[in-house]
């Protein structure tokens, strides 16, 4: 009997060694999650080959599970903490959650679909996006605590970007970091007004 468990190993190390080492993430914390959580778990049986490429992988209405490098970054941004209480906006399947769910306090997973239509509840020191949005909404932005942090995908002028916030005087400013391929949750669209040719 055969186990695809050493060869999932090997392909996680493959993943930090030529993905996330080479494009500077080597926080041992990262890492360590990043090996410690098998991409595969997260996907249907007829995409586990695709669990290590260096792309997203889109599930159709299920979600996405975006490109590791991606998770990586967005690690590295999030800087979690033992006491940070944790609120991840989901792409569908339950990584990131699961990447980070050791290293904080507490962690609360919602929908995008129910963070974007503002049915979250709590109050948190960090919000994490798997996934990029073009508009934040002040119902989800009020969820964070007075100085609490958002890490998330930005999709401006079609470019997709990993981008950071804190929350300062109520008001929360997203600042771009770096382009990246980061699949977009349309449920965060603004809304498209009238143009005129």
């Amino acid at each position: 009997m055969t186990t695809t468990l050493p060869d999932s190993t090997t392909a996680r190390r493959a993943m930090i060694d030529s993905q996330l080492r080479t494009s500077g993430v080597n926080e041992e914390f990262a890492l360590a999650r990043m090996l410690a959580v098998p991409r595969e778990d997260f996907l249907p049986a007829d995409k586990v080959a695709q669990a290590y490429t260096d792309r997203s992988v889109m599930l159709g209405e299920a979600g996405h599970l975006a490109a590791p490098l991606f998770y990586g970054k967005a690690l590295l941004e999030a800087a979690p903490m033992p006491e940070t209480r944790v609120l991840v906006v989901s792409g569908g399947t339950g990584y990131l959650a699961a990447l980070l769910r050791p290293l904080v306090a507490t962690l609360t997973e919602v929908s995008a679909e129910d963070a974007a239509a503002g049915k979250v509840t709590g109050e948190y020191d960090l919000i994490v996006i798997d996934g990029a949005i073009e508009q934040l909404p002040d119902a989800l932005a009020a969820t964070l605590t007075d100085e609490g942090r958002i890490v998330t995908g930005l999709l401006l002028r079609q470019v997709t970007r990993l981008a950071t916030g804190r929350k300062v005087a109520g008001r929360v400013n997203l600042l771009p970091v770096e382009d990246l391929g980061i699949p977009v949750l349309h449920a965060f669209d603004a809304p498209k007004g009238w143009t005129f040719a």
